[in-house]
């Protein structure tokens, strides 16, 4: 079988909410929103924000827990982007979990949560190459 994801999505309660800091704190542009879910198209897959209450009702969950254990990443191109992208977040609606530093095994990174409390890791690491599209290659 193929090592692929295709559409990560989380579930929001304030649809406006998410936007702001995925919109503002990011700088990324929706290629699909109706209202109710909104859709980005990423590298290599697609990020949906969606109300909690309608993806619960998709799974045929009665209520599905917080974001858990689990961080998402965006890697970065320097240290630098990992501060200044931390910031914005910050002021788009996302709450700073972990202020920019450098951890044991290098690099630098920090975390901010989003409206909803999903993690976002903000990392530059000197070892992962990102390229043009935005594809990160594990320990180049």
């Amino acid at each position: 079988m193929q090592q692929q994801v295709s559409v990560i999505t989380l579930g929001v309660g304030d649809l406006q909410a998410a936007k702001r800091f995925y919109g503002d704190g990011f700088g990324w542009t929706p290629v699909f929103d109706n209202g109710d879910i909104v859709f980005y198209q990423m590298n290599g897959f697609v990020l949906g924000v969606w109300f909690k209450h309608e993806l619960e009702d998709d799974m045929q969950r009665a209520s599905v827990p917080g974001s858990g254990a689990i961080a998402l990443a965006h890697n970065v191109g320097s240290a630098d982007d990992v501060t200044r992208l931390i910031e914005r977040l910050s002021q788009s609606g996302g709450q700073l979990l972990r202020t920019p530093d450098a951890p044991p095994h290098g690099g630098f990174r920090g975390y901010v949560a989003d409206p909803d409390g999903h993690a976002w890791e903000i990392a530059w690491n000197p070892s992962w190459r990102v390229d043009e599209n935005g594809r990160v290659t594990f320990g180049v």
